[in-house]
């Protein structure tokens, strides 16, 4: 490949949060209507796949992003993981929205089900997260990936592991 076809792309991202007792003071879904308002910085991983938080209400949320040619396969065509990325991420962050102040969660199992191929000209993506069953220990969510005409491209269904408050307070 020439230097002439080279491309490039800069990531401009804030630093993840580390005052774990600020993070977990608020509910998970004060902390996700925060960082909607731009009111907290979003995770540096955002900046990676162009994700934007649209809307969330509890055990439920709506995300765009962006999928580019920095994402392709071998093949010319979006990667799964940026699908995977994507839809894990409407996944924990519908959960997130259901849990109390100092109460975390993370992902145990992530199944992704490829329905459409995405180039950078499918555009922005959309991603709607939402729980289908919580438990103290557990939660259950399912998620979709659709183009901008309303095509499902990807389908999830994630288990969440809810970590309660630790010895050190949070």
């Amino acid at each position: 490949m020439s230097a002439s076809e080279m491309r490039s792309k800069t990531l401009e991202y804030s630093p993840a949060e580390r005052d774990v007792a600020r993070i977990f003071s608020r509910t998970g879904l004060e902390h996700l209507q925060a960082l909607a308002a731009g009111e907290v910085s979003g995770p540096p991983i955002s900046s990676h796949v162009g994700l934007r938080l649209v809307s969330v209400s509890e055990g439920d949320v709506v995300m765009t992003a962006e999928p580019d040619e920095s994402h392709y396969n071998p093949i010319g065509s979006v990667h799964g993981g940026f699908f995977a990325t994507v839809l894990d991420s409407a996944c924990g962050c519908a959960v997130h929205s259901t849990l109390p102040a100092g109460v975390g969660y993370t992902s145990l199992e992530l199944k992704v089900s490829f329905l459409r191929p995405a180039t950078a000209d499918t555009g922005t993506v959309t991603a709607h997260g939402w729980v289908t069953k919580t438990g103290r220990n557990a939660a259950f969510v399912e998620a979709d990936l659709r183009d901008a005409a309303g095509r499902v491209l990807a389908t999830a269904s994630s288990t969440c592991l809810v970590v309660g408050p630790d010895p050190s307070g949070r």
